[in-house]
């Protein structure tokens, strides 16, 4: 969870700059294979910025922890996992033959 104001970036210059900043965050090497976003591209895009001055997480991992006499109650208690999985890359139908995939994408991973 994020708080805090969320500010749209404008101009072309500046919107260009943090796709390709959140691009190389993502998957490092992929900007410079791709084409440059044309200026319909650019201005048909929405970027929101938000300054990360200060941030916290809370991270845990086992089971439940339950004050004594919790359990004593009839409500339901437990752990609901959420994972995330990154799958196999799919190639374009139309992809040309012969162009391998690059070698960021077995690199590739959450977080």
């Amino acid at each position: 969870m994020l708080l805090g104001q969320a500010v749209v970036v404008e101009g072309d210059d500046a919107k260009g700059t943090a796709l390709k900043a959140f691009m190389d965050r993502i998957m490092p090497g992929r900007w410079q294979e791709l084409r440059p976003p044309t200026k319909h591209e650019i201005k048909a895009t929405t970027i929101l910025g938000m300054d990360l001055g200060e941030v916290s997480a809370k991270v845990r991992s086992g089971d439940v922890i339950d004050e004594e006499g919790d359990c004593d109650w009839d409500v339901w208690a437990g752990v609901v996992p959420i994972h995330a999985h990154i799958g196999e890359p799919l190639d374009d139908r139309r992809l040309k033959p012969g162009i391998p995939r690059p070698d960021y994408l077995a690199r590739f991973r959450l977080g």
